[in-house]
């Protein structure tokens, strides 16, 4: 299952919506970051991982989405990490005794919810605020939050390895989606997180992203570019032209397009509500 993309990096790509599981070599042990979607999927991923030799360590959740909290009895116990807010922002939604049922039931597809454990949901720890690398005996990896898509969001800059795992951005099949309910101006936020991936550019050689294809050290300023476009045409109400909407959307991926005109509703709703232009 596993693919090798850097020196002692390596991904599994889900069967559900190419999500990306991350696996970083440590001294001890490895670094699982959003382990991935399917029970059986991940039960396959903690046997490759036995095969490394190493035990699972740490995991990270990159934000607080349901497919990128889970995990599975196999991986073991070891501690999982989220930002602070992350971490804030799972407690809160789980305190609700009915939340597992209501995951299941509105947010995971029907074809897979009796595919996807939830038993261990959401176990993460929140990482202090100060605290800027995540702390485990492996490569440095540069915690870089923002508030884009989801509160506490975070990427992550395998900086020895030049590996950027972007959590759910700089997508070649899903556009940028917004946290419309959990920030005042989505929008804005959207954009500060896009200089903030394009402050360490320079560093990647590789791109992981939460859905979607790998990509080399050209797709890191070309996807950014994208993505700031797509903002852009939406804050402006212009013309939008991106091969991820309508019939040049990759194969598979059509139901993007309606993702992105319940996108734009949900934002009118929001500035009618607040009373700002747009």
């Amino acid at each position: 299952m596993l693919r090798q993309v850097a020196d002692g990096v390596l991904i599994h790509e889900s069967e559900f919506c190419q999500s990306n599981a991350v696996v970083v070599q440590g001294r001890a042990g490895v670094l699982l970051i959003d382990p991935g979607v399917l029970g059986g999927e991940m039960a396959t991923l903690a046997n490759d991982v036995r095969e490394l030799g190493q035990p699972v360590v740490a995991g990270f959740s990159t934000h607080p989405h349901w497919d990128h909290l889970l995990w599975h009895a196999r991986l073991g116990p070891a501690p999982r990490y989220g930002t602070a807010r992350c971490a804030a922002t799972v407690r809160d939604r789980l305190s609700d005794p009915r939340a597992k049922a209501r995951i299941a039931a509105e947010l995971i597809p029907p074809d897979i919810a009796e595919q996807v454990p939830l038993d261990l949901l959401g176990l993460i720890t929140g990482l202090p605020a100060e605290m800027a690398q995540i702390p485990w005996d492996g490569p440095g990896v540069r915690v870089i939050e923002h508030q884009a898509h989801a509160p506490g969001h975070a990427a992550l800059l395998i900086e020895e390895r030049g590996v950027l795992v972007a959590g759910d951005m700089l997508s070649d099949v899903l556009i940028p989606l917004f946290d419309v309910t959990g920030t005042a101006d989505p929008i804005e936020d959207y954009l500060a997180a896009l200089a903030l991936l394009e402050g360490v550019a320079a560093d990647v050689d590789v791109l992981v992203p939460g859905h979607g294809s790998a990509g080399g050290a050209d797709q890191v300023p070309a996807r950014i570019d994208q993505d700031r476009a797509y903002v852009h045409a939406v804050r402006d109400a212009d013309g939008l032209i991106d091969p991820r909407v309508g019939p040049s959307a990759k194969d598979g991926w059509d139901w993007v397009a309606g993702v992105h005109e319940r996108q734009l509703q949900r934002l009118a709703r929001t500035s009618e509500r607040d009373g700002t232009p747009g």
